[in-house]
């Protein structure tokens, strides 16, 4: 499935910890690419591009200061995971069985009501205040099931190898 993830609002002064995480989580559970928006941010850019030459998998990030352009254009479905919505376990299952691309957006700051129109689906994972992280991984495991957890990153110079104590980690010096 191709999934693409656009983040609403980034502030770098306020979350460039939380726009990491967010843009790992959805890295890690299968997205392709990340779009955010707000204020650019070159050094979010190089941690990320960082973080895909060491770790291998293929992953980009994106500016637009638009999302709006972004959302318009967009060919194939858009889910807005939101507090209103469908609840995300009767939305994911039925999300899963559609062939177009997924543009998966995930707010910051007060998120504008045309957001909620442009979706194709407004997703609510809980209807309870929480991060965007928690949606996002929720998201992404119940569109997937267990495949979101095993994707193939290679190229990258470093490896984890499952173990039950331990690290077990392959840092290849290419």
């Amino acid at each position: 499935m191709n999934i693409t993830v656009l983040r609403l609002g980034h502030r770098p002064h306020r979350d460039k910890r939380l726009s990491t995480h967010l843009i790992l989580c959805a890295r890690a559970l299968g997205a392709e690419k990340v779009i955010y928006s707000g204020e650019e941010d070159p050094r979010l850019e190089e941690g990320i591009g960082d973080i895909v030459e060491r770790w291998g998998g293929e992953f980009s990030i994106e500016y637009d200061s638009n999302w709006r352009g972004v959302v318009k254009q967009w060919k194939g479905n858009i889910v807005h995971l939101t507090m209103y919505g469908i609840p995300v376990e009767d939305g994911a299952p039925m999300i899963s069985e559609t062939e177009e691309p997924l543009l998966v957006v995930v707010g910051g700051p007060k998120v504008p009501r045309d957001m909620y129109e442009h979706a194709t689906w407004n997703v609510s994972v809980t209807n309870q205040p929480h991060s965007e992280v928690s949606a996002l991984a929720i998201f992404m495991l119940l569109l997937q099931g267990e495949d979101a957890l095993k994707h193939d990153f290679a190229g990258g110079s470093i490896k984890i190898s499952p173990s039950e104590r331990g690290k077990c980690v392959e840092v290849s010096k290419d």
